[in-house]
């Protein structure tokens, strides 16, 4: 049950007081980074920019003391921003909160299933492509407050297409002042990153432009002109049983689950990154259990879906934090931000966000991944890519990743249909290994067939395509290459073996291995075709042949 533990409990044995101030250090440093990016996401997710800070407290905290990473750091990441926005304007809150509880629970229960180190066989491809595309709707959900751009008659596009159709029809009203502080901040996160490791390049960005825009009384949009009722302190409870309807549990579904991918996707990723920078072994399954927890707990108090956020876990770990303490302090030091110096976030200025979101989009699009994979990869997973990336442009998330998959699945199940092969002998068998001889001589009227490879539904057609000659009085199938069998194959064994009794052939199978010869026994196949057709090896059952020819005159 060791895998069910959190981190936080295994690491505290031998916790020393020098530790202790390089956690609180880094979470401190970590909570700076994070304050800026959570109202950042927040806004872009279409909620107050204190929803997102109520994320990296809350989810924060309680994915520290319960996760499977010592040094894992949670709160709102920008995969989540598109779908939320995008839930938030067709449902309001009280939709994004069911798919929230609902993901959350979804995530507990795969922890519980120890679904943990499935999500590593999600195809890379599928995952280059909708990053990249969360990227770039992203980036162009944010050229709205950079540039200042009003919309006109009130107008709200959701659809990628319709933001950039409303740019391009409403760029005549483009604020130049607003351009001018969200490139300066801009300015400041590039430079920041080169000249002022130490210190985040998105807090000192977002001091400077605040500062510069009341002093000079510039005409651009603050957090406090578009978010005016801002709240100091954690909200109450937002949930009530009236929410829980079918009705909603079954239209949040899809949406739900989405959430809980990305979630477990996204953490453990972070979690790997994280073991590789610092020599230590997360435990998956207690991870996802800490993540649904915690999205149930920070939409409960007014956040959002959260999920380990890699830049964040990356800077705890480079300014010392080693255990769940310093992601602990990190959400205690917002929860002292939103008590004490919330009423300052109304200052921010709307293009600063603007440009810490196209940073953000730049570092998550992966571009050069992306063109690696363009470049190298085989057509099948290009075409996966580029689709799943469009997709998500064009569509949405749930569109992409559905999609995504289900084009995955059916080409890898064409290339592995592909490798599948069912070839006949000739005299002899040339193959130089212990299974075999060199220039083995068939009996007569005899012939052999070998299968290499899986025999599925998408390869199990080749089965039928034997067909045994007139004189024909033994079918050897030498199956030593066949590690699996479906039903669809064992199916067409069956058809197989009528068709050879229908023409007075013996069917024998030669070297089934262990989860082909289950199949086979389930399905009543042993008995059917007697067990002295089968056969340990070649040459076992080239010698049952032999005795079946001799024994049976050629029909005529």
């Amino acid at each position: 049950m060791k895998e069910f533990k959190p981190k936080l409990f295994s690491v505290m044995k031998n916790y020393s007081g020098s530790q202790l101030v390089k956690d609180i250090v880094a979470g401190i440093i970590v909570a700076i980074i994070a304050l800026p990016l959570s109202i950042a996401l927040a806004i872009a997710s279409g909620v107050g920019p204190e929803a997102g800070i109520y994320t990296a407290i809350v989810a924060g905290f309680i994915v520290s003391l319960l996760g499977g990473s010592r040094v894992q750091i949670a709160g709102p990441t920008a995969a989540f921003a598109t779908i939320v926005a995008g839930i938030v304007m067709k449902d309001g809150m009280q939709g994004l909160i069911i798919a929230s509880i609902m993901a959350g629970i979804i995530l507990i229960i795969m922890g519980l299933c120890r679904f943990g180190s499935l999500l590593k066989y999600i195809p890379d491809p599928i995952t280059t492509g909708f990053t990249a595309g969360i990227a770039v709707t992203l980036f162009i959900g944010q050229i709205k407050d950079f540039t200042g751009i009003k919309y006109m008659n009130g107008e709200t596009p959701v659809e990628t297409a319709e933001k950039i159709k409303a740019l391009v029809v409403n760029a005549a009203t483009t604020n130049y002042q607003a351009v001018l502080i969200g490139a300066l901040a801009l300015v400041i996160l590039c430079l920041s990153q080169k000249f002022l490791k130490k210190i985040p390049g998105s807090f000192i960005a977002v001091i400077v432009t605040a500062v510069i825009v009341e002093v000079f009384h510039l005409d651009v949009n603050t957090i406090g002109k578009q978010f005016e009722n801002i709240q100091a302190g954690l909200p109450p409870l937002s949930i009530n049983a009236s929410m829980f309807t079918f009705e909603a549990f079954k239209n949040q579904f899809t949406n739900a689950v989405t959430i809980a991918f990305l979630a477990g996707i996204e953490s453990l990723l972070s979690a790997v990154v994280a073991d590789s920078m610092i020599g230590s072994k997360h435990r998956p399954n207690m991870e996802l259990i800490a993540q649904g927890i915690a999205n149930i707990a920070s939409v409960c108090f007014g956040g959002i879906p959260a999920t380990g956020a890699i830049a964040r876990t990356a800077a705890n770990i480079k300014n010392g934090g080693r255990t769940p303490i310093a992601g602990m302090v990190h959400s205690v030091t917002l929860l002292l931000v939103v008590v004490f110096l919330m009423p300052y976030a109304k200052l921010i200025p709307m293009p600063c966000i603007a440009a810490i979101l196209f940073q953000v989009a730049y570092n998550m699009s992966g571009w050069k991944r992306f063109v690696k994979l363009v470049k190298s990869s085989p057509k099948s997973d290009i075409i996966v890519l580029l689709i799943t990336f469009a997709l998500t442009v064009i569509f949405d998330l749930v569109v992409a990743i559905e999609v995504g998959v289900i084009l995955a699945a059916v080409l890898f199940m064409k290339r592995m249909s592909e490798v599948t092969q069912v070839e006949g002998w000739k005299d002899f068998d040339p193959e130089n290994d212990p299974d075999s001889i060199d220039l083995r001589v068939l009996p007569k009227h005899t012939i052999v067939y070998e299968i290499s490879g899986p025999m599925f539904f998408a390869s199990a057609g080749k089965i039928l395509q034997i067909t045994p000659k007139e004189d024909t009085k033994a079918l050897v199938l030498r199956m030593r290459s066949v590690s699996t069998i479906d039903a669809t194959a064992m199916r067409n064994l069956e058809l197989l073996f009528d068709d050879c009794q229908n023409r007075g052939v013996q069917l024998i199978l030669s070297h089934v291995n262990e989860q082909p010869m289950n199949v086979i026994r389930k399905a009543g196949f042993e008995k059917k075709l007697g067990q002295e057709n089968f056969c340990a090896h070649i040459d076992a059952a080239l010698s049952r042949a032999q005795s079946i020819t001799e024994a049976k005159p050629v029909s005529a």
